[in-house]
């Protein structure tokens, strides 16, 4: 979960206004966590205590109101709404904060129904699903064979052939818009920092690119300590707290 936060913290400031520079700086003062790393901080927190997914989402967003980015209309509206019912979402972020799901759970069924149930407390619609499930799925493959190959194989389940479609810069939120696009850019790198660079210098919804793409490439690649230091420093420490917590217990060491 950490190679997502790390993404979204290095898309963060090009969100609104895109880079196409390769060697952008990761980690300057005008990057910070956006929704994607509270939204993600929340779901791991919900494992770790065992409590509904809807329950601790509202809790994480509601305390963190104005993340950098803010967040999307719709779900801005679900956290601070008394009707907290799902509304038929197929926006990505029900794919940026699912990586804790592939992590915890140890086999693909009970990872996948899990990656439901993250996404249809507010994204229903299948779309918003799928694109969770996909992500999950992913991740949890590579646990066990991390390759290009295994990201080809287990995306194609969702989204066949995304490797041979072409790809606009153009800001699109939607799942089926973002998802295939970083399984492609998280099958074509070649590390960790590799990934995440190509993730946010593509354009478009830049953190959240770099979040999901960089969940994958955790798994795939491993996250370099001094990437993973930076990542933290630039946290709250009650987020860092839940980061270390769900990492000692559920993460490899790669």
């Amino acid at each position: 979960m950490l190679g997502a936060i790390i993404g979204d913290i290095a898309g963060s400031q090009y969100e609104f206004y895109n880079t196409r520079d390769y060697n952008f700086e990761m980690f300057s003062r005008a990057n910070s966590y956006t929704d994607d790393t509270v939204c993600t901080v929340a779901i791991a927190d919900c494992i770790l205590r065992n409590r509904r997914y809807d329950v601790g989402l509202l809790e994480w967003c509601r305390k963190y109101p104005k993340p950098m980015g803010s967040y999307g209309t719709s779900f801005n509206r679900w956290i601070h709404s008394d009707d907290n019912s799902p509304y038929g979402s197929y926006g990505n972020g029900s794919a940026m904060r699912v990586s804790p799901v592939a992590w915890a759970f140890n086999t693909k069924e009970d990872v996948l129904r899990h990656a439901k149930a993250s996404a249809e407390i507010t994204h229903n619609h299948p779309e918003g699903i799928k694109g969770a499930q996909a992500v999950a799925a992913v991740i949890f493959a590579l646990r066990s064979n991390p390759s290009a190959e295994t990201i080809r194989d287990a995306g194609g389940e969702f989204y066949p052939e995304f490797w041979a479609a072409e790809y606009d810069h153009e800001f699109n939120e939607t799942c089926q818009g973002t998802v295939p696009l970083c399984l492609k850019i998280a099958m074509e790198s070649d590390s960790f920092e590799d990934a995440v660079r190509r993730a946010v210098s593509w354009g478009g919804d830049s953190d959240t690119i770099g979040a999901i793409v960089g969940s994958m490439a955790e798994a795939r690649f491993g996250v370099p300590e001094d990437l993973k230091i930076k990542a933290l420093q630039k946290l709250p420490a009650d987020m860092q707290e839940v980061v270390e917590k769900f990492s000692g217990k559920y993460m490899k060491i790669k």
